[in-house]
């Protein structure tokens, strides 16, 4: 295979899912799990939300949405409250012998509450019990418009995470991606969980590779606008306020933040072959990170800023290779497979993420330990499934794939389970980033 097919072919699977198409295959017989949390998950129920007439409604919604981020959360066991007999929906104030029928059937962890209207305000109050114990052990008020009401209760379900494990939840998170529902390729951002998709960029043309700054203030991203070069633009999402940051002849893609945001990685082909350049964002020097005659793109920073996976066929094919954050000390990380593009480091620096090719000629997801000991295949079945992204607790995936015909946002547990669609329509998305906390 020439060297100009496997960059284009590597930009695909890494990127873009649209310049080059890659004919689906069979079902994959291989699954392997991931490494699963070293923990017994937390039994808990919801007893549902009390509401007036006028937010009935949305009592039932809230206990819903409350439910589906406990569950993905992956710290809870949620219980079938009704199915062990016991009373949810109709209970006005929980009695003690509600708790003591939960505590006999093995739950740890009740959750109650009100739902009512203050004025022009939607007014949230959620409660906590544990261990049993009919004493309220912790309680939120939240307010606001009824516009804001599902925050409200992924704020609660966050609460609920961090009193339980003292780490963030991730319920409140965002995912930025590329969509073709105007026409035009354009950046969105939407819910963790796939609610409120809003369009970010209108240039009516291509904007692609999202990547979010550490502060979520930011996307870079390469842009289109002059519809003769290919640049790395910024935007701030509360404004859209716009920079461009390199705007080198060639190929301008893959760009990705270090994690304290001050440097910016990214691959030109202004050289000739796509190659990696570092540049400083307080100084704007550009410092070039990899020389070779092979193509190198899609780098990914380790959370603690030292390294940066990358993926290159100066092997022969393409392969995930690290290297220190000045470019020195580079190293092949992956030797399994033919093909392995487009790394993605989780947040505890224990996997890395990517594009493998199956023996039987699939593209799906992989992750790899970065010392190259440990190699395991997430996803499988139909289509072409591309550019992983991690949630910030390290317990999930986003990626892209043509499972479904036309190419959708999926997300999954690092462990391969729980396989969950958050994009709908008949339309292209594609290349998900997920934010920061």
């Amino acid at each position: 295979m020439s060297r100009m097919r496997v960059v284009v072919l590597i930009i695909y699977l890494a990127v873009c899912a649209a310049f080059v198409g890659i004919m689906e295959s069979g079902a994959a017989d291989v699954f392997l799990e991931a490494t699963r949390p070293d923990f017994e998950k937390i039994p808990i129920g919801v007893l549902g939300f009390q509401g007036k007439t006028a937010v009935a409604g949305s009592a039932e919604q809230v206990a819903t949405v409350l439910k589906a981020d406990l569950r993905r959360s992956q710290i809870f066991s949620l219980m079938d409250l009704p199915k062990l007999g016991i009373k949810v929906n109709d209970v006005d104030d929980p009695e003690k012998a509600l708790f003591k029928q939960a505590t006999e059937n093995g739950i740890s962890v009740l959750v109650w509450g009100k739902l009512g209207v203050k004025e022009a305000d939607v007014v949230l109050d959620g409660y906590v019990y544990d261990g049993g114990n009919d004493e309220v052990v912790a309680g939120k008020r939240y307010a606001g418009p009824s516009s804001v009401l599902r925050l409200m209760v992924h704020r609660l379900a966050d609460e609920l995470v961090f009193r339980y494990t003292g780490e963030p939840g991730i319920a409140r998170t965002k995912i930025a991606f590329v969509s073709e529902q105007t026409g035009s390729r354009e950046l969105y951002v939407m819910d963790y969980d796939g609610y409120a998709p809003r369009q970010v960029t209108a240039d009516g043309f291509l904007n692609l590779m999202p990547h979010w700054s550490p502060d979520r203030r930011f996307l870079v991203f390469t842009a289109y606008r002059s519809r003769t070069t290919q640049d790395i633009d910024m935007i701030e999402l509360a404004t859209g306020k716009r920079w461009t940051l390199a705007s080198l002849g060639g190929l301008n893609i893959t760009p990705a933040f270090s994690p304290d945001g001050n440097d910016l990685v990214f691959a030109t082909s202004h050289d000739g072959d796509s190659e990696l350049y570092k540049l400083d964002m307080r100084t704007k020097v550009l410092q070039r990170l990899t020389s070779n005659s092979a193509s190198d793109l899609s780098p990914s920073w380790s959370p603690n800023g030292r390294e940066i996976a990358f993926t290159s066929d100066r092997g022969g094919g393409p392969q995930i290779y690290l290297m220190s954050a000045d470019g020195s000390n580079v190293r092949r990380l992956t030797y399994e497979g033919d093909y392995n593009a487009a790394p993605a480091w989780s947040p505890r620096g224990t996997w890395i993420a990517h594009v493998c090719r199956t023996p039987t000629k699939e593209y799906k997801l992989c992750v790899v330990s970065p010392d190259g000991q440990q190699r395991r295949q997430i996803t499988a079945g139909p289509g072409v499934d591309d550019s992983p992204s991690w949630s910030p607790d390290g317990r999930h995936l986003v990626f892209s794939s043509t499972a479904e015909g036309k190419s959708h946002i999926y997300m999954i547990n690092s462990d391969g389970t729980e396989l969950e669609r958050l994009t709908s329509g008949g339309t292209h998305h594609s290349s998900p980033s997920w934010s920061p906390l």
